[in-house]
C-alpha cells in the first residue's frame, strides 16, 4: 500500500527546503524556483547576532510582506523602529530604508517577496 501512496514522482509537487545559512541568519526558500506569482516565500530564523543597524538599512523597489512565527521582530523602518509578535504581519514599502532583526531573542518569520525582495535579502545566502 505504501509503494502506492508514495510516489518518486512528487518532485513537482513536494518542495525539500534545505537551510541557508549567513551570519545571525538561517533561510529556508519554500517556493519552487519560479515562484508562485514571481514571489519568493522564505522562513526566516534571525537571531540578535546578525550584523545590522541602521547603516545596513537597505532600499529596493517593490513591497515586503512577513508575519512572525515565534520570537519578536525588530523592523527597523527609516528612523521608525516597530516590534512586530507573533500572529502579527508586517507590509511596508522598500523604498523606505528597512531591516529586519531579532528583539532580545530569535524570531522566525515567514516572509513573501517579490524579484527585487528576494534578490536584494537572499543574495548572500547558500541556498543548497
Amino acid at each position: 500500500m505504501d509503494a502506492l501512496v508514495e510516489s518518486a514522482e512528487d518532485e513537482d509537487i513536494v518542495i525539500r527546503p534545505q537551510p541557508g545559512h549567513s551570519p545571525g541568519l538561517t533561510t529556508w526558500i519554500l517556493s519552487n524556483e519560479d515562484g508562485l506569482y514571481g514571489k519568493t516565500v522564505a522562513k526566516m530564523r534571525i537571531t540578535p547576532e546578525r550584523p545590522g543597524g541602521p547603516a545596513l538599512l537597505g532600499v529596493h523597489p517593490g513591497r515586503d510582506w512577513f508575519t512572525v512565527l515565534s520570537g519578536i521582530a525588530r523592523l527597523q523602518l527609516g528612523d521608525r523602529t516597530i516590534l512586530v509578535h507573533p500572529g502579527e504581519v508586517a507590509e511596508f514599502s522598500t523604498m523606505v530604508p528597512h531591516s529586519i532583526g531579532a528583539h532580545e531573542s530569535p524570531v522566525e518569520i515567514l516572509s513573501i517577496l517579490n524579484h527585487d525582495g528576494g534578490r536584494a535579502h537572499l543574495h548572500d545566502h547558500d541556498h543548497g
